[in-house]
């Protein structure tokens, strides 16, 4: 039977391996969800799990960054290599994304990295690193105001992008439709017809 020091080991050993066949993308539209992810990656891989990355700093549940599980290593250096050569399709439209690697601390539910202790203090009023990390503090909350209107700027954005796509995708659907009732009656045998056209050829 395996001691708790070997268990955790064997843990973290395991964890390693899910690092190495795990990609991150960020970048992503607010429209992505699980199976556009999936669907974007089977032609060279097999998803394994995706697990977005939640925005804590922002009061909207909008997919930000993902990390993608897959089959394994060499699968996840296709996938980063095709996302980072071809664009990233969404309702039939590209999107640039940015795929890299994963890394440890990317990950929710790391297990505790064996030998290594945890280290914290509070800091006090009067300490020499309380100033730092009132300074530290304040920079935080000026980023959180910056983040946030640039938050919703992207999802103006993001909303006149996909009214944008879905005239344009409207405006192929009549053209099919147009072409498929032209078809349907004749109207094509007839004007081949008229103008000598071998639809044959």
């Amino acid at each position: 039977m395996a001691t708790s020091k070997e268990q955790a080991v064997k843990d973290y050993a395991d964890f390693e391996e899910k690092v190495k066949r795990t990609i991150y993308i960020d970048q992503l539209s607010p429209q992505v969800t699980s199976p556009v992810i999936k669907a974007a990656l089977a032609q060279c891989a097999n998803v394994v799990n995706v697990e977005f990355i939640v925005n804590y700093t922002i009061p909207y549940d909008i997919p930000c960054a993902v990390l993608v599980e897959l089959d394994d290593e060499m699968q996840a250096k296709a996938a980063v290599e095709l996302m980072n050569d071809f664009p990233f399709i969404i309702g039939g439209m590209p999107r640039p994304v940015r795929a890299t690697y994963a890394k440890p601390e990317m990950f929710r539910d790391r297990p505790p990295r064996p030998g290594i202790k945890k280290e914290f203090c509070w800091v006090k009023q009067g300490d020499d690193e309380h100033e730092t990390m009132k300074k530290l503090k304040n920079l935080a909350k000026r980023q959180e105001a910056e983040n946030m209107a640039l938050v919703k700027t992207q999802l103006e954005e993001e909303k006149e992008l996909a009214k944008q796509q879905q005239e344009l995708l409207d405006g192929n659907c009549k053209k099919y439709d147009m072409l498929d009732t032209v078809i349907q009656n004749g109207t094509i045998k007839n004007l081949a017809h008229r103008y000598g056209v071998n639809l044959d050829d």
